[in-house]
């Protein structure tokens, strides 16, 4: 199941789009139904190899791919297992990558939550790794309070309080920031920084 939404929002019309895709999915041969949320807790619809593409005047932003997925009308949440999210960067090619074991997303902003063995990898070489991380789909930013680390060039950073853009060109640490960088061959400068 593949979706995709432009700016500007057009919160109706993306609802009503969302909705029939979902049914449209629903009865198609391919999708399966799966116990993706606690009892008591019954879905709208369930799929399964769901995709998900935000586009900005045409440009991919990011493309979400899950395993399954269970969409929550009245809460405007799909929650999505198995998850892959390729972010792209302004010349339309992929920047980074991101894989959980699962996630949620907001309907509406489109904003994401991931939680579980979240590793973000960038076309460069830089590797987050969290248990819970965040992508506010406005501001284009990602930021987790779990404690978090990047790993770049042979330097590690970690710490809580994080933010940065999806493609960890720009990021920083709020606090119990701890860094360990390679300043030469062989050699390994360690710091501590504990921020209140």
């Amino acid at each position: 199941m593949s979706q995709t939404r432009s700016h500007p929002t057009h919160g109706r019309t993306v609802a009503l789009l969302l909705a029939l895709a979902f049914l449209m999915a629903g009865c198609s041969g391919g999708t399966h139904r799966h116990a993706t949320v606690p009892p008591g807790e019954m879905p709208d619809q369930e799929v399964s190899d769901f995709v998900l593409t935000e586009t900005d005047q045409g440009r991919p932003q990011w493309t979400l791919y899950a395993r399954s997925a269970a969409t929550f009308t009245a809460q405007q949440l799909i929650r999505v297992r198995g998850v892959r999210v390729d972010f792209f960067g302004e010349d339309g090619t992929r920047s980074s990558e991101l894989i959980a074991r699962e996630g949620e997303i907001h309907q509406e902003r489109r904003d994401m939550l991931a939680r579980g063995g979240v590793v973000l990898s960038t076309q460069e070489g830089t590797r987050m790794t969290t248990e819970e991380l965040r992508y506010l789909n406005l501001a284009n930013k990602i930021t987790s309070e779990r404690l978090v680390r990047v790993e770049r060039q042979g330097d590690v950073l970690e710490g809580v309080g994080f933010e940065s853009d999806p493609g960890l060109k720009h990021f920083e640490f709020r606090t119990q920031v701890r860094a360990t960088v390679r300043t030469a061959p062989g050699a390994v400068l360690e710091t501590r920084e504990d921020r209140p």
